[in-house]
């Protein structure tokens, strides 16, 4: 009896003290549910641009890491299938590729990933059908795509994957932080919901990605493929 006394009067000082210093207590609603995440597209047009300043459009390329580790992105560009790559060793440099018309892009590595929806496959694999793996996912001004052919792992999943070194140029990298967003070249990222979403505004052309799952938005914003877990 003696214990359950001095809780009762331990409650009420609590409560006396708050009255009196105007103190205020909030209580979680347990019929509160939040709202779902904003689609990839409406999450890019809403948000405004926070730029942060260690992601600074410095030289050809703007390449970002998020907070959890597990995708990298650069804002980029093109020439054929040719990607300007920090990341990854690539021919964009090859004079070969000069005549080519060169075009901004995004692309990013995972080094979790889902697998990809069999028909978002975007290529077969020199007509084997095998090896079209996801982890990367590719925005251009008005097509979008996840995955592609290749037989090893990507720099992200070295680093960061499974069995990862937690070293490589991907680990050099600037965080763009939940919330944060960034554009260059007509195209925008958002780190939220715990991936990323990019995409063309005026085009209708975005991606969402994340551990779970990714959605690709095409044919001005009319379009959704892909796959992403209920909440």
């Amino acid at each position: 009896m003696g214990g359950m006394r001095r809780t009762v009067l331990g409650i009420l000082a609590a409560c006396l003290l708050t009255v009196a210093t105007a103190c205020s207590v909030t209580t979680k609603d347990p019929d509160y549910v939040p709202p779902p995440p904003l689609p990839p597209l409406e999450q890019i047009k809403q948000v405004p641009v926070t730029q942060p300043s260690t992601l600074g459009s410095g030289g050809d390329v703007t390449a970002f890491v998020t907070e959890d580790r597990n995708i990298a992105c650069a804002m980029t560009s093109a020439r054929g299938n040719h990607l300007n790559l920090p990341y990854e060793a690539n021919n964009y440099a090859d004079s070969a590729n000069g005549k080519l018309a060169t075009v901004p892009v995004v692309h990013c590595e995972l080094a979790v990933y889902p697998a990809p929806q069999a028909g978002d496959a975007a290529g077969t694999c020199n007509g084997t059908g095998l090896g079209y793996l996801g982890g990367t996912v590719l925005l251009r001004p008005d097509t979008v795509e996840y995955g592609g052919c290749r037989s090893g792992v990507t720099e992200m999943e070295a680093e960061f994957g499974p069995k990862g070194n937690r070293t490589g140029p991907i680990a050099e990298l600037p965080v763009l932080s939940e919330g944060q967003n960034i554009e260059r070249n007509g195209l925008r990222c958002s780190a939220y919901n715990g991936g990323v979403a990019c995409g063309n505004i005026s085009a209708g052309v975005a991606f969402f990605v994340n551990r779970a799952g990714y959605l690709l938005v095409s044919d001005g914003g009319t379009v959704t493929r892909g796959k992403m877990p209920a909440a």
